[in-house]
């Protein structure tokens, strides 16, 4: 299993500070101490599941739309995006749970137009409200067949960082990461209306393997 490199640093932590609290129960707990170092092994092995990486490789048209995360689609619905792209579009939402390898993928081929974070709350990730009330970031993509393409990470209710790579201007393409959200959240992708969509609400996609949809000609 190969790590990402947003998990060395908490990774390294976490370590650190569970060797010191297992020394320090050790000396009071005498036999009884094994329990915690139990305890604290597993929960270091889940942290590092969560921030396990695997390298993917996608072949794809230029008018594809590759799923940016793992997880389960909860949301396909036409609504109106009115804080950035200002205009009505196709949101296909990716929610991932803290089980689910949480880096971001480049669904697009393109040029990055637009790149913000906004404060916001901590809500669970899965509520509608989430996309617009939470924690989260925004990409706009401008694809090589001139769509815009607004991808929108959200942080959920253990989420506390978003870690976004792209930077306006910079040209990016499929297999590239995108980001990281550490711990449970999701990602919203906005879509021209007339895109044709390959998912259905409570699939299972992959990112950088799962095509989500093709944009209108």
């Amino acid at each position: 299993m190969l790590l990402h490199k947003e998990g060395k640093g908490p990774l390294c932590g976490f370590a650190l500070g569970l060797i010191g609290i297992n020394a320090f129960i050790a000396l009071y707990a005498g036999a009884f101490s094994v329990i915690p170092v139990v305890i604290s092994l597993a929960f270091f092995l889940g942290v590092l599941n969560f921030f396990r990486y695997e390298p993917r490789k996608h072949s794809t048209g230029d008018r594809e739309i590759v799923c940016p995360a793992d997880g389960r689609i909860v949301v396909i619905e036409e609504t109106d995006e009115t804080q950035i792209l200002g205009c009505r579009c196709l949101q296909v939402s990716v929610f991932m749970n803290v089980f689910d390898m949480h880096v971001n993928w480049v669904p697009c081929n393109g040029t990055i137009e637009h790149v913000s974070h906004t404060p916001g709350r901590f809500l669970s990730a899965h509520l509608p409200k989430s996309s617009t009330d939470n924690e989260r970031s925004a990409v706009v993509i401008r694809s090589e067949g001139g769509d815009p393409i607004l991808v929108r990470q959200v942080a959920g209710a253990i989420a506390r960082r978003i870690v976004t790579y792209p930077e306006v201007g910079q040209k990016v393409g499929i297999n590239e990461n995108l980001g990281f959200i550490k711990f449970g959240s999701r990602v919203d992708l906005y879509l021209p209306l007339g895109t044709e969509v390959h998912v259905k609400v409570g699939q299972r996609v992959k990112g950088n393997i799962t095509d989500i949809a093709t944009l209108p000609r």
